[in-house]
């Protein structure tokens, strides 16, 4: 991994629901490099996450309730910092934050960056499966997508996750100074998985070995990972619904969920994001998605 400034940390970043499990579950698969799949309850120990209570509770001695925005946003870049030097190396690191300054620290610290990968999913079909995940109604998740201001509220386990709509979320990552990244989209890793997932190996600079880059696709397919679940549920299931994260992962699959208003809406709300990552054409129709 020459070609980032390591150590430090190499964030997996996405949208939630647009492939950001999978793509750890392929980079552990392939890091691992075993005969055996990897076990998604597993995953936690290979990619660390950026927002678990726990993290900040344990760094800080402190109780989260007991810390203010403020104090919490001040512990951040710490915490990041925590996570290189607990690794002494670089450390992946899952993100649901777009990039952002919250209470005058930014949610992504830029010193303990090495680089990132940023997965990329069509909002339309993003849409379909956050409303599937946080049992709303179709319409408020399309709503949410298109917040400027939109945030995840705080759990037991999860600190506030500031998301912004999704094209925000898209352009802070994507248009970062500085930062050394990696796009990738979604249709893409399920496309051409080959060529999808190898291209995210060399940006890794990674040894490129087809074969066990084959195993590691086929290890972290969705078939796999939906057939671990059903065997052993998944941790980062939610705690509060019986529904499956692992549910169907189709490209285009909003076609049988969003109604025509729905789609408009999403597609003038982020009409700019959808034509640079070529998710439509310059007549503002989708392209194979």
């Amino acid at each position: 991994m020459g070609g980032l400034s390591l150590p430090g940390i190499i964030w997996l970043a996405s949208y939630p629901k647009s492939g950001n499990t999978w793509m750890r579950a392929f980079l552990a698969n392939y890091l691992e490099d075993r005969d055996k799949p990897v076990s998604i309850n597993d995953l936690p120990n290979h990619i660390l996450g950026d927002g678990f209570v726990a993290q900040y509770e344990t760094y800080s001695g402190r109780k989260v309730p007991d810390l203010s925005d403020e104090e919490i946003a001040a512990l951040r870049p710490k915490v990041h910092d925590w996570f290189v030097m607990s690794r002494g190396k670089d450390v992946f690191v899952k993100t649901h934050s777009m990039i952002a300054t919250i209470a005058g620290t930014p949610l992504i610290s830029p010193g303990a960056t090495a680089g990132a990968i940023y997965i990329v999913r069509n909002p339309l079909d993003v849409a379909v499966s956050f409303a599937h995940h946080f049992e709303i109604d179709q319409q408020r998740a399309v709503d949410s997508l298109c917040e400027p201001n939109y945030f995840l509220p705080g759990t037991d386990d999860l600190l506030v996750q500031f998301l912004g709509s999704w094209s925000r979320h898209v352009n802070s990552w994507t248009n970062a100074k500085g930062l050394v990244l990696h796009v990738v989209r979604y249709e893409d890793l399920v496309q051409k998985p080959v060529k999808a997932f190898g291209q995210v190996v060399d940006f890794l600079q990674l040894p490129n070995q087809r074969e066990r880059l084959k195993r590691a696709i086929a290890f972290s397919s969705f078939r796999e990972l939906a057939g671990q679940e059903a065997a052993d549920d998944f941790v980062e299931s939610r705690p509060d619904s019986d529904s499956k994260f692992f549910r169907a992962g189709r490209v285009g699959g909003w076609r049988d969920h969003l109604s025509e208003a729905q789609v408009k809406q999403l597609i003038e709300v982020h009409e700019e994001a959808l034509r640079t990552l070529g998710y439509l054409d310059r007549h503002s129709r989708l392209r194979g998605v």
